[in-house]
């Protein structure tokens, strides 16, 4: 939101104690895309272990350098049309005082900008766990700078920025349910149609290789996401941001639950990556709403976003669509969720007076979530399928299909994640050792053979 005109008597002063809650709020979510990497990682077979990291990993590159240089200024500079902000003052960062404020919040222009430089990077990263085992990574790269120049920079300026389409019509994101999860949910969508299915989806075991690992990265998801969410109200004096820290833990804990109470009638069984799944669904889809529902609203839209997202994760094997990692069943399927709960038990008490459907608010608030999820849905889907196959045209979005069955590690990185060549210790070449080596063997069969 641009800088408004304030009278001199109610400028607001910097508050120290916000810029230091709001630089905090962004270390925690940048450290959302390292456990995305982690989450991510563990998911996939061991041969794609390392792409899976890189793909976040250089979303931390190219967005940020994207973002200093016009990014900030094309989300959330001075509006124009409804559809897109443009502000010379913050290309390269260059025209920004060193304690300008951030309109009317208490906050440095600077801390904004981190703050929102974190979810800039943190999206398109999203949408690499639909792709796993299959992209190439100079097109993938390519991918997420265009990506997040012409379908993040726009949908985040709708959303947050001040003149903004959505921003103006009153649809209600605390955090990012549309810019951020139906966004890249509907990105990933679009990139599978373009790209295809994986080598043996439907056939072959792909199972995840490590799920220690995608236990870690959904903890530190979760921790992450409390500077992801309370942090969103860019301040800590009027209660807001406590309610959606404690809506955060509330609906993810029940999403959770909900997951594994699904998956324990429909699978039999409790499983680790259940656990780690439904509670990814709740933070992503309390993340839209936590800031207009109460706690014990906040357990109805976790719990009915576990249940409805354990059901979404099956759909690819229905229709046939290859999303690797469940981003379309989780990410899409919870934001769209979180969304449209919104319009049901948004109280009117908390982030605004805005009040849902079960709280005496009628259909006027759900109307508008509907139309922010439709048109997000459609402008990142449609336009994510036309990157994709500009760069699957082009340069090529696939690595072939014997590199895919070897192993993209190896042949995108020349590097493999677990090197088990030293076990045991020992580096001689094996034409010094494998004499005595025989040796050995003989004489242990021949004290078999006495025996």
């Amino acid at each position: 939101m641009p800088p408004g005109i304030t009278i001199a008597a109610e400028a607001p002063q910097l508050s120290a104690a916000n810029t230091g809650f709001m630089l905090i709020c962004s270390a925690l979510v940048m450290l959302m895309t390292p456990a995305l990497a982690f989450f991510y990682g563990g998911m996939v077979r061991v041969k794609s272990t390392l792409n899976m990291l890189m793909m976040s990993f250089i979303s931390l590159g190219i967005v940020t350098i994207l973002w200093v240089l016009y990014g900030f200024s094309v989300a959330f500079g001075t509006d124009k049309g409804s559809l897109i902000g443009w502000e010379s003052d913050f290309v390269g960062l260059s025209g920004i005082g060193l304690t300008e404020l951030w309109g009317t919040y208490d906050i440095p222009v600077y801390v904004f900008a981190v703050f929102q430089l974190m979810f800039a990077v943190l999206t398109p990263a999203l949408i690499s766990g639909a792709l796993a085992d299959r992209v190439k990574f100079t097109a993938w790269a390519l991918f997420v700078a265009l990506w997040a120049t012409v379908v993040y920079f726009p949908v985040a300026h709708w959303v947050w920025g001040e003149g903004g389409w959505a921003f103006e019509l009153g649809v209600i994101d605390f955090a990012g349910g549309t810019a951020v999860h139906i966004n890249a949910g509907a990105a990933a969508l679009g990139v599978i149609l373009v790209i295809g299915k994986r080598v043996g989806f439907k056939k072959d075991p792909m199972r995840p290789h490590s799920l220690p690992l995608v236990m870690l990265g959904a903890g530190l998801l979760w921790f992450g996401w409390f500077g992801f969410n309370a942090g969103s109200w860019l301040g800590n004096n009027d209660g807001v941001g406590a309610v959606m820290f404690v809506n955060t833990q509330v609906a993810t804990a029940a999403a959770m639950l909900a997951w594994l109470a699904y998956e324990k009638i429909r699978h039999g069984a409790f499983t680790t990556l259940g656990a780690a799944s439904g509670a990814v669904a709740g933070l992503v889809a309390i993340t839209p709403a936590g800031g207009s529902v109460s706690p014990l609203g906040a357990i109805a839209v976790g719990a009915i976003a576990g249940v409805l997202c354990a059901m979404a994760v099956g759909l690819k094997f229905k229709f046939g669509y290859d999303d690797s990692l469940d981003v379309i069943g989780v990410h899409l399927v919870g934001g769209v969720i979180g969304s449209l709960l919104v319009g049901f038990f948004a109280t009117g008490g908390v982030q605004s007076d805005a009040k849902g459907l079960f709280y005496g608010g009628g259909l006027d608030q759900l109307g508008k979530q509907a139309l922010g999820v439709i048109v997000t849905f459609a402008y990142s889907l449609i336009v994510s399928a036309i990157l994709a196959w500009v760069i699957h045209k082009t340069i090529g979005m696939r690595v072939s299909e014997d590199d895919e069955v070897s192993g993209i590690d190896q042949i995108e990185h020349a590097e493999t994640a677990y090197d088990f060549s030293g076990a045991g210790g020992g580096t001689a070449p094996r034409t010094a050792q494998a004499a005595p080596l025989a040796k050995t063997a003989e004489a242990a069969q021949n004290k078999k053979v006495d025996a």
